[in-house]
């Protein structure tokens, strides 16, 4: 069915305009944005096979993990539709994250830590390592990606942690980083770092506030663990 086909009270601008965006679903809303379809497609139909690409459980979310090619391989999808399409999901992650930052007690809980992350970390098929900076009032300075590693294992040194935070002139930090397994349990590795760090933030006054592993909608706390 075409677009123009569809009664003006059922079609996304129409309703957008009578009731608010917020009463549309997901696919209407991004029909609005990509505004037309294909021949096989109207523009609500393409929306739905968007949100369809890679986890459709998401809805919105996914468009965070969609990457050029794959949009680009849904015929009515092409070049612009693309880089728009995913320059929405930037612009949200940005301004989800922003508010974060500005909110002082943002971050007062390891679950506030994993919530800030997850959606960037958990369908990533291999690790990163970041690193969160604060200052005296335990507000947010930055966060630093660290390093970029394998399936299984980041490359991740104190020394470049404390490089970054004496760059930044932090007085604490949060170590974060994600399990593509989807399993947040600390490796070995991941203990040996976090007591390693501990123990070099103790002597040049940077404290550990606590090391947040990331997997499959959880984490693992290292504070809570009582590892640190």
């Amino acid at each position: 069915m075409k677009m123009k086909e569809i009664p003006n009270e059922n079609r996304p601008y129409e309703r957008c305009e009578k009731d608010g965006p917020e009463h549309l679903s997901d696919s209407e809303l991004l029909s609005v944005l990509i505004r037309t379809g294909s021949q096989e497609q109207n523009s609500l139909e393409l929306a739905s096979s968007i949100l369809a690409l890679n986890y459709p459980d998401d809805g919105m979310l996914g468009l965070m993990h969609l990457t050029f090619p794959k949009l680009t391989s849904l015929k009515g999808i092409g070049r612009v539709k693309a880089v728009q399409l995913l320059c929405v999901g930037e612009i949200s992650k940005r301004i989800w994250k922003r508010k974060a930052r500005e909110n002082q007690t943002a971050f007062c809980s390891p679950k506030a830590v994993a919530e800030y992350f997850q959606e960037d970390m958990r369908h990533l098929r291999q690790e990163q390592f970041y690193i969160m900076l604060f200052d005296t009032k335990q507000k947010l300075i930055r966060d630093v990606l660290i390093s970029k590693g394998t399936v299984n294992a980041s490359l991740a040194s104190p020394r470049e942690i404390f490089i970054q935070a004496l760059k930044y002139e932090a007085v604490s930090l949060i170590l974060v980083h994600n399990h593509p397994s989807g399993d947040p349990s600390p490796s070995k590795q991941d203990i040996v770092l976090t007591q390693k760090v501990y123990e070099a933030g103790s002597l040049i006054g940077i404290g550990l506030l606590d090391h947040v592993v990331i997997g499959e909608h959880s984490y693992v706390s290292m504070k809570e663990r009582g590892l640190i």
